[in-house]
């Protein structure tokens, strides 16, 4: 039995969740869920975006898996996902695009996989107005070598344990001189202890546009803060949008898994959401569980479900669509006769 953190998150975020528990469920995992609350749904509740509950349930099990929530925009409280990343030290952000039959997309046989240093640079939270009456701001970007080096050792690790070919480091050295200099730099060394995987790198710019020209040449992708979550959503829309896009926050100690898509409050309650990207984010929860077969019975259903077509949200199927109840159903029913089979 695995004792999970379940945040159910903001807007669309309790609906998605439900459908995620129920497949996940399905899977035949051994699941037992522990519900708390974020986000504006922890002030809600509790006064506070990040309760103190949710806080200590998530290093007694040391796994979560979280559904969207909403941050103000110029006002009111800091992003709860930095938050969380910064309390846990949730150093790695993986966030997988792969194209999927039957989802419509300019590319076809996308396969990425980005890492973005999570706890550096200008999310690390150093900024300040420069004079008192706000006419100016700074924001300052921390880059460390230990930070560099962890992130750049979890690609290669990564592409090592999953037989990939090669890792691109991300950076703009020839402006940012000294911060995405030094993470070039440690990205060279640490290339050099995995000679059994190519290493190339490209300077951001060009590797946008790269991206969208020709993404079948890269493989993983590792880059720092600001530049990976860019890009990540960059690739997720080479292979059908957010949401399908799950996200993982992995640390030493935690590692918490989300759809990576907003919260949505303009189509909460309304059974319209996808909640592939939350189910699909589940999947990666349930690989790092070591509960490998029920993870490909999620993503095989949903693989199977996407093909078939015909039983879509509207944002896979504007002509002819179905609401989020009657999709989860669609995948239950697919992941019943694939258990038989």
């Amino acid at each position: 039995m695995h004792e999970v953190t379940l945040i159910p998150g903001d807007g669309i975020g309790p609906s998605i969740a439900e459908s995620t528990r129920a497949v996940i469920e399905a899977s035949g995992a051994k699941i037992e869920w522990e519900v708390h609350q974020a986000g504006m749904a922890g002030i809600d509740q509790f006064k506070d975006p990040l309760p103190k509950e949710t806080l200590d349930s998530i290093a007694r099990n040391k796994v979560a898996l979280k559904g969207p929530l909403t941050t103000p925009v110029g006002m009111g409280f800091r992003s709860v996902n930095v938050a969380l990343r910064k309390e846990f030290d949730l150093y790695i952000n993986l966030r997988p695009a792969k194209s999927m039959e039957g989802v419509k997309s300019v590319f076809r046989d996308v396969d990425l996989v980005v890492f973005r240093e999570n706890t550096e640079e200008f999310y690390s939270g150093i900024e300040h107005y420069i004079d008192s009456k706000r006419s100016a701001a700074e924001t300052i970007g921390v880059v460390t070598r230990a930070g560099s080096d962890r992130i750049v050792r979890a690609a290669f690790d990564y592409a090592r344990e999953h037989g990939r070919r090669k890792v691109t480091i991300v950076h703009k050295a020839n402006i940012m001189k000294y911060t995405s200099g030094l993470f070039l730099d440690v990205g060279r060394e640490v290339a050099k202890e995995f000679l059994d995987i190519q290493c190339d790198d490209r300077i951001i710019d060009n590797m946008a546009m790269q991206l969208v020209t020709h993404p079948q040449q890269f493989d993983i992708i590792v880059t720092t803060n600001l530049f990976g979550d860019i890009l990540s959503d960059l690739c997720s829309g080479l292979v059908g949008g957010l949401g399908l896009a799950p996200g993982a926050n992995i640390g030493y100690d935690a590692a918490i898994f989300e759809a990576v898509h907003g919260s949505a409050p303009d189509i909460a309650g309304k059974d319209l959401a996808n909640p592939s990207a939350m189910i699909l984010a589940g999947a990666m929860m349930l690989d790092h569980l070591h509960e490998s077969r029920a993870a490909k019975l999620v993503r095989d259903s949903i693989s199977a479900v996407l093909k078939e077509g015909k039983k879509l949200t509207r944002d896979l199927s504007p002509e002819r669509s179905v609401g989020t109840k009657e999709f989860t159903q669609n995948v239950l029913a697919t992941m019943e006769l694939m258990s038989r089979n």
